[in-house]
């Protein structure tokens, strides 16, 4: 699916073929744009059926802000694979170090969280990304963090 200015939007089936992550950690649902090599917009449907609402918190479910962090990475590792056309090699995107973290208001069940990631430094392997996390355009999350591409652990 194409959007103007050479944009892609990508539903489920294709982020299942980025990602190698599955229920119930894969947390992107559909990436709304991606500008390859520069930025992506993704996006999680928030429901009451994820399993971290049974323990965080019974009576007030707020989405944990760790898995907010990990919502970005994964839209920022959908923009790596895609920029550098690894789709189907098996590499995997590893965190190597997460910087100024800033919760900003609670998620909560029946949100559509916005992930928006933009790369800030490239070098061969280890990237650097800058991440904000928003409902309804108030930001809940911003981050930034670094990940590297690599082999998958041997069998």
């Amino acid at each position: 699916m194409s959007e103007a200015g050479g944009e892609t939007a990508f539903d489920i089936r294709k982020v299942l073929k980025a990602l190698p992550h599955r229920y119930p950690l894969l947390l992107v649902d559909r990436v709304r744009s991606i500008e390859l090599g520069e930025r992506i917009h993704a996006v999680k449907a928030v429901t009451f059926n994820e399993e971290f609402f049974q323990g965080h918190f019974p009576g007030a479910p707020i989405m944990p802000g760790v898995l907010q962090i990990e919502a970005m990475a994964q839209a920022a590792a959908i923009l790596g694979i895609e920029t550098l056309e690894l789709a189907g090699t098996g590499k995997l995107v590893y965190f190597m170090g997460i910087e100024n973290a800033k919760f900003r208001a609670p998620v909560t069940p029946g949100c559509l969280l916005d992930l928006e990631v933009e790369f800030v430094q490239k070098r061969s392997r280890v990237y650097k990304f800058k991440g904000r996390a928003s409902v309804e355009g108030k930001t809940t999350c911003e981050v930034e963090f670094t990940a590297m591409i690599a082999d998958p652990p041997a069998d």
